[in-house]
């Protein structure tokens, strides 16, 4: 693949408990950047694959740090744009044992959130792009963001450039300013090429339950969506069974209009951060979606697992180090 990946959403700045901890239990918090799209471009460069960056992020100096920690990883950031105004932030205490994680976000507008679509010279931006991903946590930000999502996929469509849409719900988001999201995410959804989401967010998509979580479900569940949504051609998934907060089980799967490939089930233990690793099995798939289901699957369960070793939002997976993948515990290499 040689022409450019393009991922579109905000930028965060995220302040954790240490040691997983409560949040300020501690008196100091570590400091990372991220952002669901910026992840998925970061994975992307990291294990070669061309890929760019638009968002607006403010100008000063924790715009500037956001900005290189996308730089530094081989990411195109000639289109990313600056202004006044804030970084969004979120707060997370990681979980231990039997506590889940929690985030709480203090993102309410963030210069990309009070950037209007017509700042966006859409036309120029998607010069020699091949895929637009985005995701669901722009619309959720309130209902400028929402227009924004849906004015740069029809410009993608109008250019000839296929759309990647990662439901990524946040129903925390949704719920300061929209009671029912599920007409703006069909809106979406119907113009995406591949969808990013399991049997779970297809039924609230669809307003249709499917119960279980077996193969046979999650099949059902994406010939309901290839039916309702005509132009979707891909739709990739991960199963999670949380053990502890150490250890979960993880499996990934690829579906098309006819045929469709799901990957063993791996124990993906010792785990140091949860955070992003859907956004590094998004870039897996991206990466090699044209080498067929059991490929874009395979890889994109490789870099999720691998995800989980990293500390911060963003993979540093090289293609080396995807490469040696096998699923299981690996030893020194020299």
């Amino acid at each position: 693949m040689t022409d450019t990946l393009l991922c579109f959403g905000e930028m965060l700045l995220r302040l954790a408990a240490p040691d997983r901890g409560h949040l300020f239990q501690d008196a100091r918090l570590d400091a990372h950047f991220g952002g669901a799209e910026a992840n998925v471009a970061v994975a992307l460069a990291r294990i070669g694959a061309p890929a760019a960056l638009i968002t607006t992020l403010p100008h000063g100096p924790l715009g500037d740090a956001a900005l290189e920690t996308v730089r530094a990883a081989g990411v195109d950031v000639s289109r990313v744009q600056r202004a006044d105004g804030r970084l969004g932030l979120y707060f997370l205490s990681p979980p231990s044992g039997a506590r889940g994680a929690h985030i709480v976000y203090d993102r309410l507008d963030s210069s990309f959130a009070v950037t209007p679509s017509e700042a966006y010279d859409w036309p120029a931006l998607l010069d020699g792009v091949s895929w637009l991903h985005l995701s669901g946590i722009i619309p959720a930000i309130g209902p400028a963001a929402a227009r924004l999502s849906l004015d740069a996929i029809v410009a993608a469509r109008a250019a000839g450039v296929k759309v990647s849409f990662d439901g990524n719900f946040r129903a925390s988001m949704w719920a300061r300013w929209c009671p029912d999201p599920q007409p703006i995410l069909l809106e979406h959804v119907a113009s995406a090429d591949l969808l990013f989401g399991n049997h779970r967010d297809i039924a609230l998509l669809l307003g249709e339950p499917f119960s279980g979580d077996t193969p046979a479900t999650r099949r059902a569940a994406c010939e309901a969506a290839f039916a309702r949504f005509p132009q979707l051609g891909w739709i990739a998934s991960t199963a999670r069974q949380v053990v502890d907060a150490d250890t979960h089980r993880l499996s990934a799967r690829v579906d098309r209009r006819k045929e469709w490939f799901e990957t063993e089930t791996i124990a993906v233990t010792q785990i140091v951060d949860r955070i992003g690793t859907g956004d590094a099995f998004a870039a897996g798939v991206l990466s090699c979606l044209e080498d067929g289901c059991s490929a874009a699957a395979e890889r994109g369960l490789g870099l999720a697992a691998l995800k989980h070793a990293t500390a911060g939002d963003q993979s540093r997976t090289t293609s080396t180090d995807l490469a040696a993948f096998t699923g299981m515990p690996s030893d020194v290499r020299r």
